[in-house]
């Protein structure tokens, strides 16, 4: 028994439209799966349904409706402790990160997509398909090996299923392998790369295998094939048949585009090849924003205009470079958030047990608060009190959704605990809402905090985490315990005195 027919209602309506994605027809999987959520009572069929929407608006490139697909998507399967589907939709929320241009949550959705997928019991056709679209989404983000390990062990998940491998073939791994060569200088490597695929191809059509090839597969070989031969290298592959069988994806599209390009490069026509390259644009996720500055190099060297090819060159190499230094960044900013939440936890031992401590940041608690304000009064001390809000958190949840939200929260409560000074108190009241308490601080001392949490939360790369939406902290102060006042009093006080701090 599949996966699938685990599920309480609509298990065929949700094959069909798995069967549709495969065979690279998302828009007509769609409307199937908005109509299966129209009638689901049962949570595990809806996550599931919510997912596979997200992936078909992934491969229509709908980028504008990713955000709210996957927090319906998210919040589904955090009520569905399912490890196959956490899996899967932490893999289209890597590719869905990486087509909104954030490769710091991109990676984090990579790592816990491979978890998710590891820690499922008993592999089936549905693992097989997760362990392959996260393969997809490594290949994407750049990470070529980690993506050959991920298919391999979809092959072997798939073949314990009865699954023939050839549905597995993932050629686009390898294509964007050899660009991403030919781009930094390797044209050899990269024609090592593409002979091989070319190889692998013709071994399909001797024994017949490639009639079980995926229409998205049979778009790459095409692909592969025409690079080559812009590349100079001829093939006996029908080039435009495989182009033109690759379905209704945005990838499959561009692929026939600039497959078109490289047919024209290839019969000495780089003149209407340049032509063809400039008339409509492609997405630069597809392989790699360098693509088309490379086959531009290839065409005006064909024309015999090396200047100009070389000129072009120097653009794609650096295109090319400013893609490594994203992928650097990300992971600098990754381990930057780690950090943060590592730093947040330091001292939540003295704080009490988990029941006093926010999940999400490791800070205190409301409760924890109240009591440990409750235990100074009790000892007759007094203390500053200081609300914080973060200003424009809002937007964040509406442009990037409440995974990213999550995200800035824990980067502002690591923000907050390490401009503390020792002995201070920090919780995480509600929302975005955080609370310092500074014992036996006055206004002095509060401002001098505020000047640091203000210095501290700029210098955050939040155009990283959250392009375009700039993020700033609010503050208010009040004093509890000076002439009787009480925790509530001073919060209400704070609150109505808060100012960008």
């Amino acid at each position: 028994m599949s996966w699938l027919d685990r599920l309480a209602d609509n298990v065929e309506e949700l094959r069909k439209a798995g069967q549709l994605q495969q065979g690279g027809r998302s828009a007509e999987a769609l409307p199937l799966l908005d109509r299966v959520l129209d009638v689901t009572a049962d949570p595990t069929t809806r996550a599931y349904a919510l997912v596979q929407r997200f992936g078909a608006l992934i491969n229509l490139g709908r980028v504008a409706e990713l955000g709210p697909a996957m927090t319906a998507a998210s919040g589904a399967v955090r009520e569905t402790p399912d490890p196959y589907l956490r899996g899967l939709m932490h893999a289209y929320a890597a590719l869905g990160a990486y087509l909104q241009g954030n490769l710091d949550r991109g990676v984090t959705h990579l790592v816990q997509a491979s978890r998710s997928l590891a820690a499922v019991p008993e592999g089936d056709a549905e693992t097989a398909w997760g362990w392959h679209d996260l393969a997809m989404a490594y290949s994407y983000l750049g990470f070529h090996g980690h993506a050959l390990t991920a298919i391999e062990q979809a092959r072997q998940v798939g073949a314990a299923s009865g699954m023939a491998s050839e549905l597995f073939a993932a050629p686009g791994i390898r294509l964007r392998n050899a660009v991403s060569l030919d781009h930094q200088g390797d044209t050899d490597g990269c024609l090592r790369v593409l002979r091989d695929i070319d190889a692998e191809l013709a071994r399909y059509v001797a024994t017949g295998a490639d009639a079980r090839l995926r229409p998205s597969s049979k778009a790459v070989y095409g692909y592969a094939l025409a690079r080559r031969a812009a590349l100079g290298e001829s093939t006996r592959a029908d080039i435009a048949t495989l182009l033109a069988d690759g379905g209704d994806s945005v990838r499959s599209r561009d692929l026939q585009h600039l497959g078109g390009v490289c047919l024209h490069i290839a019969a000495q026509r780089p003149t209407e090849a340049l032509r063809r390259l400039d008339a409509v644009p492609v997405s630069p996720e597809i392989l790699g924003p360098a693509e088309p500055a490379r086959l531009r190099s290839i065409c005006h060297a064909s024309a015999g205009d090396h200047a100009a090819a070389h000129h072009a060159d120097r653009y794609a190499f650096r295109l090319a470079a400013q893609r490594i230094d994203r992928l650097r960044d990300g992971f600098l900013d990754g381990v930057a958030a780690r950090l943060d939440a590592q730093e947040t936890q330091r001292d939540i031992g003295r704080y009490g047990d988990e029941t006093l401590t926010d999940p999400l940041t490791g800070l205190p608690n409301r409760r924890q608060l109240e009591r440990y304000v409750a235990a100074m009064l009790a000892r007759g001390e007094r203390a500053a009190v200081g609300v914080c809000d973060l200003v424009g958190f809002t937007e964040v949840n509406a442009r990037h959704g409440r995974h990213t939200g999550d995200l800035v929260l824990q980067r502002i409560a690591g923000v907050l605990s390490r401009v503390m000074r020792r002995g201070d108190f920090v919780a995480r009241f509600a929302g975005d809402e955080f609370v310092i308490v500074l014992p036996g601080a006055g206004h002095t001392q509060a401002a001098e905090v505020s000047r640091r949490i203000a210095n501290a939360a700029a210098a955050e790369n939040w155009q990283a985490l959250v392009p375009g939406t700039p993020i700033g902290v609010a503050a208010g102060w009040s004093e509890v315990g000076t002439h009787g006042r009480t925790l509530t009093a001073a919060l209400a006080a704070a609150s109505g005195h808060r100012k960008p701090a």
